[in-house]
């Protein structure tokens, strides 16, 4: 994990703003043009930016998963669980584990 501290105005970012820096950032160490310290603290910030944006995404992902995912009765569906596939029983052999049951 990415040290955020030493960028403390990153976790006030939005995504979009984060992920618009971090395009600058990429831009500039491409260039080729700052020095190599100055080149070092826009790599750290890159990463830091880079990571926020990714809190995002894992964020969006998680919010979407619990909100599609499907209520435990609804999993079962109404009947409960399916067969495996290759196991449907025929509607003699369920009439006859009813049978059973009646007994």
């Amino acid at each position: 994990m990415t040290d955020t501290s030493a960028f403390p105005d990153i976790a006030g970012l939005r995504y979009e703003q984060a992920r618009e820096e971090l395009i600058a950032v990429v831009a500039k160490l491409e260039a080729g043009q700052a020095p190599l310290e100055d080149s070092m603290q826009l790599w750290r910030r890159g990463e830091a930016l880079a990571a926020h944006c990714q809190q995002w995404l894992d964020g969006a992902q998680a919010e979407i998963e619990r909100a599609t995912r499907p209520a435990p009765a609804e999993a079962l569906g109404a009947a409960g669980p399916a067969e495996p596939a290759g196991t449907a029983r025929t509607d003699s052999e369920l009439r006859a584990d009813d049978a059973v049951f009646d007994e």
